[in-house]
């Protein structure tokens, strides 16, 4: 196998394949989505993920006061409306008006949900000794939803700049015993 050097501007494209999020935050009636695929599970029971968030991201001020998130786990169906809610700023308008997204009610946090998602999490900020210096969040899941009905979700995995690919198909392989 012949490997060739790689542009270390380019090694997160090999690695960042997590499925694309979308973090919704509100605080005193303002409300936003952030997409994002920079994200990691922390821990499993119970459930802590880790995530990175620029403080000139209008949600980071959001989460920093408010403390509570919802992770929202779009698929292929709304891939458009989950990229453009990345790419505009959510200071100045309503993304879930502007896109079309319905506004889901959590059952224990303060923050809209995405109904359009296959899946929901409502979150609690648990750490944030690293938000200052890389703008690391850590948050709680308290309550998780799916929807059922589907199946085998086509899920968005960002390859960066305009590059994303679609889950495919699901293979088990077993472990040894």
């Amino acid at each position: 196998m012949a490997k060739r050097p790689l542009s270390l501007s380019k090694v997160y494209t090999l690695l960042e394949s997590g499925a694309v999020i979308m973090v919704t935050t509100a605080y005193k009636g303002k409300s936003n989505i952030m997409t994002m695929s920079w994200h990691t599970m922390m821990d499993f029971e119970p459930p802590f993920v880790g995530f990175v968030m620029s403080d000139r991201n209008y949600s980071f001020g959001l989460l920093r006061k408010s403390r509570e998130c919802g992770i929202n786990i779009p698929t292929v169906e709304i891939a458009e409306k989950a990229v453009a809610c990345g790419r505009i700023h959510g200071g100045k308008i309503n993304k879930f008006e502007k896109f079309g997204l319905t506004p889901g009610i959590s059952s224990i946090i303060g923050v809209p949900l995405i109904e359009e998602c296959y899946a929901s999490f409502e979150c609690r900020v648990a750490d944030t000794k690293m938000v200052n210096k890389y703008g690391f969040f850590v948050v709680e899941v308290v309550k998780a939803w799916i929807d059922k009905a589907i199946k085998n979700p086509q899920t968005l995995h960002h390859l960066g700049g305009n590059n994303f690919m679609v889950a495919g198909k699901r293979i088990q392989i077993k472990s040894p015993k």
